[in-house]
């Protein structure tokens, strides 16, 4: 690792930048974990608060496109300092901040920047981490940390917010944690450049604001949809006017330009549509839990937030198997990449099964770890195996577009989407129940309400489960392609920018 200074030692340089990777990936604008003190404090509604926390989500998926120009045209010094102190500043202003539109901006900056420094460590560890630059070992120890930290974040808020009674507090440790990175980086690491510095021309960066406009202004559509009442709203009607507006500029935008921030290339691969579908079927399936397990738990058994907080540490377990897991199928067993995401299904539809099984009133925190564990180990298999194949698939100079086009829905988007469906459809199943006069209380309907959604959600992934059963097939190949060393890709880049191309 060239950039450190000499005194550090070897042996654990690559180790430094992990916990650098790791703390970037505990960061954010607003954190739901700290949800119910947010709310209170400030006096704005949940749904304030989520689209706070979705605006950070959104913001994590944008930089892909342009994560190599920034690597090619700072240094890695420069990048960690100045990601650090964007996200310290971000989580300082967010204390500060009572208007929701700023505090949406914050969140998104403090994404945009928590993903460019968890680049920027992660991508001078990966020879490390794997000499052969093989995705098929690389990619499950990145989602160790990158979907586990999804878990471990909120439970670290939770427990933070709990001890010091605000949600000050996470904010404040972030805030220490970002500046404490920034001063290890000033001291252990010096200025060093590979090649000679790219400039930063001919990035889309209207492009870029097109396209997270138009994810926001679908996630605000069915994050207040339930609010306003869907259509009787006139801001819902407004921004819904406003989606294909969006939509049709940043079509024209990519198609009319020289490097548009996605190439419409990037759109036409074969297999691409299937991948995303299974993309947005995983957040079908996992989206329950944030309407209907949290109704179960919260509305019926009344379980407290310190209480459900041992949930985060069963989906960080999960991640953690389930990441691994990924590894020993590819490089022990071998065997069918197919196979490999049946076996995903297969855990999801578990948590599906068992969660209708136990819709009971009654129920011990302990019945729930289980489901829990299921889901989350089958989300990690199908995140880390979905990535290495659209690894696969697209071509590198595409890849990190495929990223970002990947994270339209895996970042959010699609997850927002389904839990204002599952929202309205428990509303409505609830109002359709009170309406049929059957002699149950207010619980008991709500009880009735949830075991038919995860009735039909079973479903759903037991027909999807069956199509993987015959679709039996190896759409990728025992020897995966790798990525380029980082002096092949800066000239690649450097080709490109000078042919006008």
């Amino acid at each position: 690792m060239p950039m450190m200074n000499g005194f550090v030692p070897k042996k654990i340089q690559p180790w430094i930048y992990v916990v650098f990777a790791f703390f970037f990936q505990l960061a954010g604008g607003m954190y739901a974990g700290a949800m119910p003190h947010v709310m209170g404090d400030m006096c704005i509604m949940r749904e304030d608060v989520t689209m706070i926390v979705l605006c950070g989500v959104i913001g994590v998926n944008m930089p892909f496109p342009f994560l190599f120009r920034f690597k090619f045209r700072f240094t890695n010094r420069q990048l960690l300092i100045t990601a650090a102190l964007a996200i310290a500043a971000c989580n300082w202003l967010c204390m500060y901040t009572e208007s929701v539109p700023v505090l949406c901006l914050l969140s998104y900056v403090a994404g945009f920047f928590k993903l460019c420094g968890t680049f920027e460590c992660l991508s001078n560890v990966q020879l490390w981490m794997t000499s052969k630059r093989d995705f098929t070992i690389f990619f499950p120890l990145l989602y160790c940390i990158v979907v586990g930290n999804m878990s471990l974040s909120p439970w670290i808020t939770v427990h933070l917010t709990y001890i010091f009674q605000s949600w000050y507090a996470m904010h404040w440790a972030m805030t220490g944690a970002m500046l404490f990175i920034a001063l290890m980086v000033y001291v252990l690491t010096h200025d060093f450049r590979f090649m000679k510095p790219l400039p930063l021309i001919s990035l889309d960066w209207l492009g870029c604001v097109l396209w997270s406009a138009l994810l926001i202004e679908v996630v605000f559509l069915f994050n207040y949809g339930e609010y306003y009442n869907w259509w009787d709203g006139r801001p819902f009607r407004v921004v819904t006017f406003m989606v294909p507006v969006t939509f049709y500029f940043a079509l024209q935008r990519m198609r009319h330009i020289r490097h548009p921030y996605i190439a419409p290339e990037a759109w036409l691969y074969k297999r691409l549509l299937p991948l995303l579908a299974v993309f947005a079927l995983v957040e079908l399936i996992n989206s329950t839990p944030k309407i209907l397990q949290n109704t179960f738990t919260s509305g019926v058994l009344h379980f407290g937030a310190m209480s459900t907080s041992v949930f985060y540490l069963v989906e960080w377990a999960g991640t953690i198997c389930g990441c691994m897991f990924v590894m020993f199928w590819i490089k022990v067993l071998r065997q069918k990449f197919t196979r490999l995401l049946t076996v995903g299904l297969m855990a999801l539809l578990a948590y599906e099964v068992q969660m209708y099984l136990m819709v009971t009133p009654g129920l011990d925190i302990e019945s729930l770890f289980i489901p829990i564990f299921c889901r989350t180990f089958g989300v990690a298999i199908f995140f880390t195996a979905l990535t290495i194949y659209l690894e696969e698939l697209m071509p590198f100079q595409h890849f990190f577009m495929g990223l970002t086009m990947v994270g339209f829905i895996r970042n959010g988007v699609v997850d927002t989407i389904c839990s204002g469906i599952y929202s309205f459809s428990l509303r409505h199943h609830i109002a359709e129940n009170f309406a049929r006069a059957m002699p149950y209380d207010a619980t008991q309907v709500i009880l009735v309400s949830l075991k038919q959604l995860f009735g039909v959600t079973c479903i759903i992934a037991t027909v999807v489960l069956l199509i993987f059963l015959v679709w039996d097939i190896q759409p990728v190949r025992d020897t995966l392609k790798r990525m380029p060393y980082w002096s092949v890709v800066g000239r690649l880049l450097r080709r490109q920018m000078s042919s006008g191309k």
